[in-house]
C-alpha cells in the first residue's frame, strides 16, 4: 500500500516493525522529540508506529520510512500528515539524532512533495513548525517554503510554511 520511493541516498519505505527499536531510540530521545510530542518508551514508540501506519489506512497517504541506502540504517521520516482536526495537509519529518545534519530531511522532504504533487495531483503543501524549532525552519527554507503564518495547534503554536506549488518548482 505504501508506495516504496528513492533519492539519490534514501530509500522512502513503509515502517516496518523491525524499525521499532530504532524509532523507540529516537521516541526516548528528548532532543530528537522536543517539537514532535515529547520523548516516550517503547511502547510509546509502537503506538506512535501504528498510527503512522494507520495513517495510511484512513487517509490512503501518510509518513515514509527513510532508510540509508549504504546502511539499511533507518535514520527517520518523513511524509504526508493531515490527522483530524489538522488545518490542511502537511508535509514532516523528523530524523535520529546521529541522522540530522546531514541533508536527509531536506532530500526525503523534496522526494515526497514531489510525489504529492505529480502521483496524488496536489497542488499545495505546508509544514506546520514551532517558532523554536529552527532547524526544520531551516529544511522549510531550503524546499522553498515560506512562513504564511501563525496557529495555534491544540495547544500549541506553530508557523505555517507554505511550500512552492508544481508549478513553481523544479522537483
Amino acid at each position: 500500500m505504501v508506495p516504496e520511493l528513492q533519492t539519490e541516498r534514501l530509500l522512502l519505505r513503509a515502517l516496518r516493525e523491525e524499525d521499532l527499536s530504532a524509532f523507540a531510540e529516537f521516541i526516548a530521545d528528548a532532543t530528537a522529540t522536543r517539537f514532535v510530542g515529547g520523548p516516550g518508551n517503547r511502547q510509546n514508540a509502537w503506538r506512535r508506529m501504528a498510527m503512522f501506519v494507520g495513517h495510511w489506512t484512513l487517509r490512503g497517504y501518510g509518513p515514509w520510512a527513510l532508510e540509508e541506502k549504504a546502511t539499511g540504517r533507518w535514520v527517520g521520516y518523513t511524509g504526508l500528515w493531515n490527522p483530524e482536526g489538522w488545518p490542511e495537509p502537511e508535509l514532516m519529518w523528523g530524523l535520529a539524532v546521529g541522522s540530522q545534519g546531514r541533508g536527509y530531511a531536506t532530500e526525503g522532504a523534496r522526494r515526497i512533495r514531489d510525489y504529492a504533487y505529480r502521483e496524488l495531483g496536489w497542488t499545495t503543501l505546508t509544514s506546520n513548525i514551532n517558532p523554536a524549532n529552527e532547524r526544520s525552519q531551516g529544511v522549510a527554507r531550503r524546499l522553498g517554503a515560506v512562513r504564511e503564518r501563525d496557529i495555534m495547534i491544540g495547544e500549541h503554536p506553530v508557523g505555517v510554511y507554505r511550500h512552492p506549488g508544481p508549478n513553481s518548482i523544479n522537483a
